[in-house]
């Protein structure tokens, strides 16, 4: 995936206005690539968007926006909260969870 700079963002940003323009970023990325995204959770936690790729699997989505480009992996909390949520919501298709970095 090809990152996508933030250039419309002052040197004191606000961090939500930072983070709000990522997430459209990564929605028009998977529109784009042939996702369906059926939920943009809005909350708290790790799991900023839920959709389903092109071939039907559920990809839970966890959007950060970092100004170096930096990445890391998933911590086991985060792993343990995607879990919960295909529990909680009945999702039975293979599913993914994926870290979208900024």
């Amino acid at each position: 995936m090809k990152p996508i700079k933030i250039t419309d963002t002052k040197p004191n940003h606000d961090p939500n206005r930072v983070g709000d323009l990522a997430e459209h970023y990564a929605i028009t990325w998977l529109w784009d690539n042939g996702y369906h995204v059926f939920k943009n959770c809005g909350c708290t936690g790790p799991i900023d968007i839920v959709a389903l790729d092109p071939e039907g699997k559920v990809t839970l989505i966890d959007v950060k926006s970092y100004k170096d480009g930096r990445l890391s992996a998933k911590t086991p909390l985060q792993k343990q909260l995607g879990v919960q949520y295909l529990h909680y919501n009945s999702i039975t298709r293979k599913c993914r969870f994926v870290r979208h970095r900024k």
